[in-house]
């Protein structure tokens, strides 16, 4: 299976057998001070620039996620998303836990995204697999759930099989 994510004049293909897509991460407050003052404000100048340099030095996706304390994740994310698109025409990843900031990145992204993401528990499947359906976006699963995170493989399998099966019935 191929997945494709599109941006203004652009696409990355991925899957089995194709090239290794590399996901530029820069795009996020945790652990970044200056970013999560910046965004606390309301600018955007070092995401705009974090987009293009990554985009320069070869990411094929860009991540973006404005999530810190004191940021309105519902006003920012979609503001964000449209200065990366300004600063870079490769695709993005929508990055966010909260479901209704991700719908109004997905209300301003014209192309095909990529859903940072979704994962086992009941409300992330419930609130994030509508949205993928309803923007014909990829999605990444994380093979956790109310429990936490699997110390085992089969554990993990079975949830990423509980994701799969509860997506294809969208």
């Amino acid at each position: 299976m191929v997945t494709i994510l599109t941006g203004r004049d652009c696409e990355v293909k991925f899957g089995l057998g194709l090239p290794t897509v590399i996901i530029g991460e820069r795009i996020n407050p945790t652990g970044r001070k200056k970013l999560a003052e910046e965004l606390k404000e309301g600018k955007l100048n070092i995401a705009k620039e974090d987009a293009r340099k990554q985009a320069e030095a070869g990411a094929d996706i860009i991540d973006v996620n404005v999530g810190a304390v004191g940021v309105d994740e519902e006003e920012m994310l979609p503001r964000a998303v449209k200065k990366v698109m300004e600063a870079t025409s490769k695709p993005i990843c929508i990055d966010s836990a909260n479901p209704m900031a991700i719908k109004k990145a997905l209300e301003v992204y014209p192309y095909k995204a990529l859903i940072n993401s979704v994962n086992g528990e009941e409300r992330s499947m419930e609130k994030i697999l509508p949205l993928v359906k309803e923007s014909a976006s990829a999605v990444v699963c994380l093979t956790m759930d109310e429990k936490g995170i699997p110390n085992d493989v089969e554990t993990r399998v079975n949830v990423a099989k509980r994701i799969i099966q509860r997506a294809e019935s969208f």
